[in-house]
């Protein structure tokens, strides 16, 4: 009868996120219903990151791709403070991401068969720059697209890159200041779920717990949570910038 009545329910129109809900509770056939009907936006998503058609039947990018779909719906969280399909996006990107990475350091075995000269295998130098070339492209398209979701990801703190380039703290010293204590923040569920919510920097229970001023913090606050943000997503490229960066 229960999962009648969820038949029932979905056909409706539910949302994606209590779909998922369902998922999460045990709902098999709702999940298998789901990985086949959201098969097109996991091939637009992995398309999106690969630069090129992707088959659904041939490409290994693509069961990457659905099996992070199948993942993300696992781990969603509407605490996330995301719509699922903005976080599957994520994670779909992670994943694939990871993957062409592995594959591109993979290493260039030459043949040691004889060839003939209308059969000659192309050179293992050119092939390895070849996928040199393919990776720094495909590492900067991607990047861009970080960049944008970003852009809008901010929209939602009442942020601009605008403004943040305005009060970036000039000292490297204050920048990695204001990052340790974004990792703090993240680190800490209390204080995460605060940020989540409210959207800001939570100075007061932040004050006993740094070794840095009030002042500073309402100083760098924006960058605080700017770097938060960054932090707190799954942003692949730009948490690059960041390793080793106020730990």
């Amino acid at each position: 009868m229960i999962k009648l009545l969820n038949r029932q329910l979905d056909d409706g129109g539910l949302p994606i996120e209590q779909q998922v809900l369902m998922v999460q509770h045990g709902d098999i056939e709702l999940q298998n219903q789901l990985l086949k009907a959201y098969q097109p936006f996991v091939a637009k998503t992995v398309s999106e990151v690969c630069k090129r058609y992707i088959s659904q039947t041939k490409d290994d990018e693509f069961s990457i791709g659905l099996f992070a779909f199948n993942e993300a719906m696992g781990s969603y969280s509407a605490d996330k403070g995301s719509s699922f399909l903005s976080f599957a996006r994520l994670v779909i990107k992670r994943k694939v991401i990871d993957f062409i990475r592995k594959e591109s350091n993979k290493p260039v075995v030459a043949s040691l068969d004889v060839y003939s000269e209308e059969d000659q295998m192309e050179n293992p130098a050119e092939v390895k720059l070849s996928k040199t070339l393919y990776q720094q492209e495909t590492d900067e398209w991607n990047r861009r697209e970080e960049i944008a979701e970003l852009s809008i990801k901010l929209q939602e703190y009442k942020l601009t890159f605008e403004e943040l380039t305005c009060i970036s703290p000039k000292h490297a010293d204050a920048r990695e200041s204001a990052i340790r204590i974004a990792r703090m923040i993240c680190d800490d569920e209390e204080l995460k779920s605060y940020v989540l919510k409210k959207k800001k920097v939570p100075i007061k229970k932040l004050v006993p717990l740094v070794d840095v001023s009030k002042k500073t913090l309402e100083r760098n606050r924006k960058y605080i949570l700017a770097m938060f943000i960054v932090l707190s997503e799954d942003y692949v490229y730009l948490k690059d910038y960041l390793k080793g960066v106020g730990q």
